[in-house]
């Protein structure tokens, strides 16, 4: 692999969170394969030396994947053992009785006792898995972590640099154009005066200064934008907190030219200037016919 690329293979007992764990590398970024076949492992890695897009990957692999347990085993401790800064290895793990409780919880059978007790499947699991854990460049125990705690020590383990998964999309919009789907938090400036009524402004944005010091110099947008960064100074660090990846807020007013451009905006920067990675769409900004009517 190139200097720059990374390549994680996670693996480990069945119910250890390898889901978490790839869906977290997702969201930091990789490209991600689960269940990748062991004797594609290589072949995989050989592939993406072509590749100019992809300098990211993860994948997980485990005792589900066609071949011999053994196959498995060598093709993983060789990875391991390679000791390239750009590959790893992890591996997590779990007491035997957190997996079990896991798996009762799920209803689903163990991989490897699909017709017998689950914990007979994870003993057989552990003693063929003995070896891979052994020379795995990161075992996690999962026993006493959560979800989010998981996510966070793999997001310390292999982002630098303060990088932070967690950003906010910003949308305006226009309600005569229906709500956003998939809006998480949505806000209502209608009460606001509207510059559409004044000639000048019409064909103007939210974007262009005339319209933005127009809608910003109003009491009200002025009381409202400071309830509002209040609310979300409180409220994101929270949301950031439950682990996720993103958090979408709408800002509406009646053609979603004017009014919710210039407040998103503003909320925009004001976020950036937080330290939040943001990103900004105005849905309804080139939709001019009847806008504010």
């Amino acid at each position: 692999m190139k200097k720059d690329d990374r390549f994680v293979v996670i693996t480990g007992m069945s119910g250890a969170g390898k889901t978490k764990a790839i869906q977290t590398f997702e969201d930091l970024g990789y490209f991600c394969v689960d269940n990748l076949p062991t004797a594609l492992l290589h072949k995989f890695i050989d592939l993406l030396q072509t590749s100019t897009e992809i300098n990211k990957v993860a994948v997980v692999i485990d005792l589900r994947s066609p071949g011999t347990n053994q196959e498995f085993v060598n093709s993983l401790r060789s990875l391991a053992r390679n000791q390239h800064e750009q590959e790893n290895v992890i591996f997590l793990d779990a007491a035997t009785n957190v997996l079990v409780s896991r798996y009762e919880e799920s209803r689903r059978n163990h991989p490897l006792a699909r017709n017998g007790r689950i914990v007979d499947g994870i003993e057989k699991e552990r003693s063929e898995m003995a070896a891979v854990k052994a020379d795995a460049n990161l075992v996690i125990d999962t026993t006493d972590l959560t979800s989010n705690q998981l996510r966070e020590k793999i997001i310390a383990s292999f982002e630098q640099h303060g990088f932070d998964p967690f950003h906010v999309e910003l949308m305006s919009f226009g309600f005569k154009y229906g709500l956003p789907l998939d809006a998480d938090m949505l806000f209502d400036v209608r009460f606001l005066s509207n510059p559409y009524y004044l000639p000048e402004l019409r064909n103007q944005t939210g974007r262009d200064a005339p319209v933005y010091q127009y809608v910003m110099n109003q009491p009200t947008a002025e009381g409202f934008f400071t309830r509002l960064a209040a609310l979300l100074d409180f409220q994101l660090p929270q949301i950031k907190n439950s682990s996720k990846a993103s958090e979408t807020i709408a800002i509406g007013c009646t053609g979603g030219q004017h009014r919710s451009v210039a407040m998103t905006e503003r909320l925009a920067q004001n976020l950036q200037q937080a330290g939040y990675t943001v990103n900004v769409t105005h849905r309804d900004i080139d939709r001019h016919e009847g806008i504010g009517k």
